[in-house]
C-alpha cells in the first residue's frame, strides 16, 4: 500500500510553509522515522520525519508553497517488502552470480582493465542530481564531476554536497572555466558574486526588524554590572547542581529570574501597544534569542516567573539541542513578553539590541572583561558587563527604562536578593 507523506500541524497559528529541501530523493527506500524534507516556516525550520518504510516517491518539487495537511510524497510500502523478498536467493542462484565476480577478482596485471575500472568513479552530470543537490552546487559553483558521489550507484547525495562547498578552495578540483561577467542592474552576478535565495525565515526576520524600526520611537540606556556576586555564587555551588538537577547553572537563568523580577516592579516593559490601548501582561514569557544556521530564532520560556532555576536551565538547553536538530516548534517560538539577547557569546562589547514586535523592550547581555572599577574608594579589579535596554519610548519613560535596568543591575550584584524573593 502506499501512505501520504503530508505536511504537519506545526504550530496553532501555522497554516503553511516552505518545502526548503528534500533530504531523500525520488525512489529511495526508506526507514520509519527517517528525515524526509526540511519544512520552513516564517518562525522556524523542521525536519519531518517518514510515517513509514518504503520506497519514497516525490510529488511536490523544492521551493514550493505547502499547507498543513497537504500530501507532498507516498511511501509505497509494498515496494519494499518486494525488495525485501528479492534479495532472499537460492544457493544456485547465489553460486551463479559468484562464479563472474571471482573472475573480476583476478589479479592487476592479469587483467589490466578491470583494475583499471574498480578505480574509475562514476560520473555524475548535472542532469542526475536532485533538486536539493543542484541548489548546493549552483549556490557553492562547483563542479559535480569532482564531488565524489556516496549515495546509491555513486550519486551525490546533498551531504556530498555540502562536504565538497566546505572544502577550501585552494585544495578543491578547479570547476570548468567559464567567461567572465559583468555586474548589471538587470539582477546578474560577477565573477566574485554569489546569488543565493533568502530563506523565509530570514525574510520573516528582516520584516520585522524593519518594521519594528519604523513603527517604534526606540530608545537605548546602558548601565554596567559587576559580575564577582554570580560568578561566586556559581562556582560554589556549581557541582552540587549539575549532580541533582543534571543540567549546568548558567548565567542566563539569573538573568531571566532577575527581568521576572524588575518587570513586576516596571510593568510598562512588560505591556504591548494595541491600538490606542497599552496591553498589559500579568504573566512573564521570557524570549531567549539564540543564533542558529538560518538566522536569529528567540524560543520562549513560559511563565518564567514560576520556575526555578534547574527549570529555566533545562529548558534552554532542550531549547539549543532542537534548534540544531530543526526540531523547534512554531509554538516555542511565539509568544514572548520580553526578549534577553546575550551577545557576550560572540564577544561583543556592546549593543543596541531591537525589540521583536509587539514587544516593547530586549534586554542585551555582553561580554565579561575584568576592567578596574573603585569600590569603597579603593581601585580593584572585578569582572565586569555591560547591559544595554532598548525600550520603546512611546510607552516607557526614560524613568521606568533606568528603574527597571537599576533593579536588574541590584539583584545580580546581590544574587540573595532573588533567592529570597526580596
Amino acid at each position: 500500500m502506499k501512505q501520504d507523506v503530508v505536511v504537519p500541524q506545526i504550530g496553532e497559528s501555522v497554516t503553511s510553509g516552505i518545502l526548503a529541501g528534500w533530504l531523500k530523493q525520488d525512489g529511495d527506500t526508506v526507514a520509519k522515522g527517517d528525515e524526509l524534507f526540511e519544512l520552513e516556516t516564517d518562525k522556524a525550520t523542521m525536519s519531518v520525519p517518514s510515517p513509514a518504510a518504503g520506497v519514497l516517491r516525490i510529488s511536490v518539487s523544492e521551493d514550493t508553497e505547502v499547507s498543513v495537511g497537504q500530501s507532498v510524497a507516498t511511501v509505497d510500502t509494498d515496494a519494499a517488502e518486494t525488495g525485501a523478498s528479492a534479495e532472499k536467493v537460492t544457493p544456485a542462484a547465489k553460486a551463479a552470480a559468484e562464479a563472474p565476480a571471482a573472475a573480476e577478482q583476478k589479479p592487476a596485471e592479469e587483467n589490466p582493465t578491470a583494475a583499471e575500472d574498480k578505480s574509475a568513479k562514476p560520473a555524475s552530470s548535472a542532469d542526475t542530481l536532485s533538486p536539493a543537490v543542484r541548489r548546493v552546487v549552483s549556490e557553492h559553483k562547483l563542479d559535480p564531476s569532482s564531488i565524489t558521489g556516496t549515495g546509491p550507484g555513486g550519486r551525490i547525495t546533498k551531504e556530498d554536497a555540502l562536504a565538497a562547498a566546505e572544502t577550501p578552495p585552494a585544495s578543491r578540483p578547479a570547476a570548468p572555466a567559464t567567461p567572465a561577467q559583468t555586474p548589471s542592474s538587470g539582477g546578474e552576478t560577477g565573477p566574485r558574486q554569489r546569488r543565493v535565495k533568502m530563506s523565509n525565515l530570514r525574510k520573516r526576520i528582516a520584516e520585522n526588524l524593519v518594521r519594528s524600526k519604523q513603527g517604534s520611537a526606540h530608545l537605548t540606556t546602558f548601565n554596567e554590572i559587576d559580575m564577582s556576586g554570580v560568578m561566586a555564587l556559581r562556582a560554589q555551588h556549581k557541582d552540587r547542581f549539575a549532580e541533582k538537577h543534571g543540567v549546568k547553572l548558567g548565567f542566563m537563568s539569573f538573568f531571566v529570574k532577575a527581568a521576572c523580577n524588575a518587570l513586576a516592579d516596571y510593568p510598562e516593559a512588560n505591556a504591548f501597544i494595541d491600538g490606542t490601548d497599552i496591553l498589559y501582561n500579568d504573566y512573564y514569557n521570557i524570549g531567549v534569542a539564540l543564533s542558529s544556521d538560518k538566522g536569529l530564532i528567540v524560543p520562549v520560556i513560559r511563565d518564567a516567573d514560576t520556575k526555578g532555576f534547574a527549570a529555566i536551565e533545562a529548558e534552554i538547553l532542550s531549547f539549543i539541542g532542537k534548534a540544531k536538530e530543526k526540531r523547534l516548534s512554531p509554538d516555542e517560538l511565539t509568544g514572548g513578553t520580553f526578549t534577553i539577547s546575550n551577545g557576550g557569546v560572540f564577544g561583543s562589547m556592546l549593543s543596541t539590541p531591537i525589540p521583536s514586535p509587539p514587544q516593547t523592550a530586549v534586554l542585551g547581555m555582553h561580554a565579561i572583561q575584568k576592567r578596574a572599577v573603585v569600590v569603597n574608594d579603593q581601585i580593584v579589579i572585578r569582572p565586569m558587563m555591560y547591559l544595554a535596554l532598548t525600550y520603546d519610548h512611546r510607552i516607557i519613560d526614560g524613568r521606568e527604562a533606568v528603574g527597571l535596568l537599576n533593579r536588574i543591575k541590584e539583584q545580580i550584584e546581590d544574587p540573595t536578593q532573588m533567592l529570597l524573593d526580596l
